[in-house]
């Protein structure tokens, strides 16, 4: 498997490995306000590497590489975020916050 397939599954993976922790948060408004916000930037990580992998150019493609890492730095704020007000623990979210480190 070539290196931009490989990225392309572990950020597919990364995505639904958050949606699985969302459907775990605790139906509290705050927790759902936090846990959409996490959601968003989480997708956009695949989805804007997915576009990257179909730049026309070099320039392009850095520039959503910039986008990849942007909306990674967000997942990680959101994770911050549910362990900071103590609606998911550290434990929980450490796979998937090294993950958003990677990217």
């Amino acid at each position: 498997m070539s290196l931009q397939n490989t990225f392309v599954q572990r950020t597919k993976l990364f995505v639904i490995n958050v949606i699985k922790l969302y459907k775990e948060l605790p139906n509290t408004t705050e927790a759902q306000i936090i846990g959409r916000q996490w959601v968003r930037c989480s997708s956009s990580v695949g989805a804007n590497y997915r576009a990257a992998c179909r730049a026309r150019s070099q320039k392009e493609f850095s520039a959503k590489l910039s986008i990849v890492a942007e909306e990674a730095d967000e997942s990680i704020f959101w994770m911050e975020i549910l362990i900071g007000v103590e609606i998911m623990s550290m434990e929980k979210l450490n796979y998937v916050f090294k993950e958003a480190r990677k990217f």
